[in-house]
């Protein structure tokens, strides 16, 4: 398994959706509390509390439940939902080792289908400069950083990719840092978009699983 240490970082998440009588962007998780803009207007909420036909029943790291007109919803990060409430989508993947004890498959990162590794060891998704490029990321402009690699520190930048889609299971606005260097040679997917969605490993065979 791959190591990486993010020495420095930083990460904003939104979630977003809609329904008929507010527009609701959950902006930022709290515990037991969420900040919303709730038709353009910015509230923070705790559990229990209302803002209209908006209530928020919980919140935690990961997701929150907000009712809305008497309609309950769970909202993961980076989740969007437009329109009226939808009944949740269930997405599951499974990927088997390869001959190299490693978990390969194939990601669309900001559009464009790459390469990955998922490893439950780094804590954030990791690429180099070139795939950086490749992936039209301005990662120069991110914010400068070192990461511990299996070779040493290196310089790095923490940017945000506008999404990552594992087999239909997207995430947007990804934490990743970029190395000034060629490691890694394949793009690591690590913890910063396994984070926001169920993992689960049974005789070297990894399964993805997120509901909508």
């Amino acid at each position: 398994m791959i190591k990486l240490k993010l020495l420095t970082a930083t990460v904003a998440c939104v979630l977003a959706f809609s329904v008929v009588a507010s527009d609701v962007i959950v902006e930022a998780l709290l515990p037991n509390g969420a900040v919303v803009k709730i038709n353009g207007n910015r509230h923070t909420l705790r559990a229990g509390q209302s803002i209209g036909d908006v209530r928020l029943i919980s919140a935690d790291a990961k997701a929150a439940v907000i009712e809305i007109s008497g309609q309950r919803q769970t909202v993961g990060i980076s989740q969007r939902i437009t329109g009226n409430f939808q009944v949740p989508e269930k997405r599951e993947i499974t990927i088997p080792k390869d001959a190299l004890k490693q978990y390969r498959t194939v990601a669309t990162i900001n559009g464009r289908r790459v390469a990955v590794i998922v490893d439950t060891g780094a804590n954030t998704v990791a690429l180099s400069a070139s795939q950086a490029s490749a992936l039209g990321v301005d990662y120069e402009s991110g914010i400068p950083t070192s990461v511990e690699t299996a070779s040493g520190k290196v310089d790095a930048w923490v940017v945000a990719l506008d999404s990552v889609d594992v087999g239909g299971i997207r995430v947007d606005k990804v934490q990743a840092a970029v190395t000034d260097s060629e490691y890694p040679t394949t793009i690591l997917l690590g913890m910063t978009y396994l984070e926001q969605v169920d993992i689960a490993e049974s005789n070297g065979v990894l399964s993805l699983k997120r509901d909508w």
